[in-house]
C-alpha cells in the first residue's frame, strides 16, 4: 500500500513538472509572438524626457519630434522605421516623441501607432509649455515640427524640417557610426 502511495505521488510530481514546463514554454512563445507596436510612455513634462538627450555612451541616438496631425512628420516616419529595422543589431536607437495632445493619446495616437506598425521606441510628450523647454532641445528651434536630433556623446546635429528621403537621414547617422 505504501508503494502505491509513493508511485501515485511520483506521478503527480512528474505531471506537475511537465505542466509547469509546458506553461513556461507557452508563455515564452506567447511573449515573443506578442511583440507589437506600442506607445511606451506618456510624459507630462519635458523634465521627464530630458535625460534622453544626455546619454553619454557609444550609441547613436536619433530623436524625432512629430505628431499625427503633422503631414510632413507622417510622411517621413517610414524613414525612421526603416532605420530602426536596418540598424537593429547596431548601436543606434530611434526615439519618436509625439507631441499629440493629451486628449488625443487614446483616440488618435495609439491607433495610429498600431495601424502604421511603428516599431521604434514611441513616447508622447504632452507638455504644452513649449516656451519653457524648446530652448533646452536647441536654442535655434522655432517650435515647428518635424525636428530631428542625432547625437552620440558630445557630437550633436539638429535638423529642422522633414527629410526628403531615407538616404538624407541615413547619411547623417552613418557619419556618427564612423566615429
Amino acid at each position: 500500500m505504501d508503494n502505491l502511495k509513493y508511485l501515485f505521488l511520483f506521478f503527480v510530481i512528474v505531471l506537475l513538472q511537465n505542466c509547469g514546463l509546458k506553461n513556461t514554454t507557452e508563455e515564452t512563445t506567447a511573449k515573443v509572438e506578442k511583440i507589437e507596436p506600442i506607445l511606451s510612455a506618456v510624459y507630462s513634462t519635458f523634465d521627464e524626457v530630458e535625460h534622453m538627450f544626455k546619454y553619454q555612451n557609444d550609441t547613436t541616438y536619433v530623436i524625432n519630434f512629430w505628431a499625427t496631425w503633422c503631414a510632413p512628420c507622417v510622411e517621413e516616419l517610414p524613414y525612421f522605421e526603416y532605420m530602426n529595422k536596418t540598424y537593429k543589431d547596431e548601436k543606434v536607437k530611434v526615439i519618436l516623441i509625439s507631441l499629440d495632445s493629451k486628449k488625443k493619446i487614446d483616440s488618435k495616437l495609439k491607433p495610429f501607432i498600431l495601424r502604421e506598425k511603428l516599431m521604434s521606441h514611441c513616447v508622447a510628450l504632452t507638455d504644452t509649455r513649449y516656451n519653457s523647454w524648446i530652448d533646452k532641445v536647441n536654442p535655434d528651434w522655432d517650435g515647428a515640427i518635424p525636428v530631428t536630433i542625432v547625437y552620440k556623446k558630445d557630437e550633436y546635429e539638429f535638423i529642422q524640417g522633414e527629410f526628403a528621403n531615407y538616404e538624407e537621414l541615413n547619411s547623417i547617422v552613418k557619419s556618427y557610426l564612423k566615429s
